[in-house]
């Protein structure tokens, strides 16, 4: 008697699966086609379609609240994802550039606690001791917003640097400390090109992260420094209108195209190392 071929098994073929998959893919996108096409309506309805348009996007445009919200934004999370950036690179190179010693799974655990810890949490750490310097110093600009995302958006530029270090194969590196390069030279010459991808990949990351964020900027900021996402938060508290769906369909659109780049940057770096 021949012997039964056993099949592989695949979760696709169990009862259901396809089922599941669908509800699932609709309970995440469904609200946010509703927002994109709400958008191009042409009545100040977000519930009743009134006909395709591109005013709404015209009159957010238009605004010089959503521009000044915009360009704040923008700068934020630049000097943010700037910062975040080069505070990850130093930690990455700390991480995996030293033997295996005694507390360095404390330290990536420290490192990553943004994470872990509910952002609410963080934001009213931030809170409180932002505002013991703001008493002390009389201080209230910008640089309370700046310095509160970058320390929320370091582990997400930490990781993808990491990973390509980890990557990385070191002869380059053991052959110019061979050839008596400085430990900066090596770092210029060598470590800094290869690991020059991953570095990208982190600061966009991070950009992302701090152009959407609420929570924190909501808790650190001062009057009259309202951001992107929180300048729609406070919109949606008096009325719902195309307005809004107009700003958060453009938010999306930027957050996606950097998403694709940073998608497509990491995966030419899992191939290249």
């Amino acid at each position: 008697m021949a012997e039964r071929v056993r099949k592989a098994f695949s979760i696709r073929r169990l009862p259901g699966f396809t089922t599941v998959t669908m509800i699932c893919f609709a309970a995440l996108y469904a609200p946010i086609i509703v927002i994109v096409l709400y958008s191009f309506n042409a009545g100040d309805s977000v519930a009743l379609w009134e006909g395709f348009s591109l005013d709404w996007y015209t009159v957010a445009a238009q605004n010089e609240q959503v521009q000044d919200a915009t360009l704040r934004s923008l700068l934020i999370a630049l000097w943010a994802s700037g910062i975040a950036t080069t505070l990850a690179t130093m930690a990455a190179l700390g991480t995996t550039r030293t033997a295996k010693f005694p507390g360095s799974t404390l330290i990536y655990v420290l490192i990553n606690q943004p994470l872990m810890v509910p952002e609410i949490v963080t934001a009213v750490a931030l809170l409180i001791f932002f505002a013991s310097i703001k008493v002390a110093t009389g201080y209230s600009g910008l640089a309370y917003l700046i310095l509160a995302h970058a320390a929320f958006c370091v582990p997400f530029a930490y990781l993808p640097i990491r990973a390509r270090l980890e990557g990385m194969d070191r002869v380059l590196e053991i052959a110019a400390a061979d050839l008596y390069a400085t430990p900066w030279q090596t770092f210029r010459r060598v470590t800094l090109p290869l690991v020059a991808p991953g570095i990208v990949a982190g600061a966009m990351l991070a950009f992302v992260i701090s152009l959407d964020d609420v929570i924190i900027t909501e808790f650190v900021k001062s009057a009259g420094q309202d951001t992107l996402p929180t300048y729609m938060l406070g919109q949606l508290r008096r009325a719902v209108t195309p307005e809004v769906n107009a700003i958060s369909t453009a938010l999306l659109g930027l957050t996606i195209l950097l998403l694709t780049a940073f998608f497509i940057l990491t995966g030419r770096n899992d191939k290249s190392a």
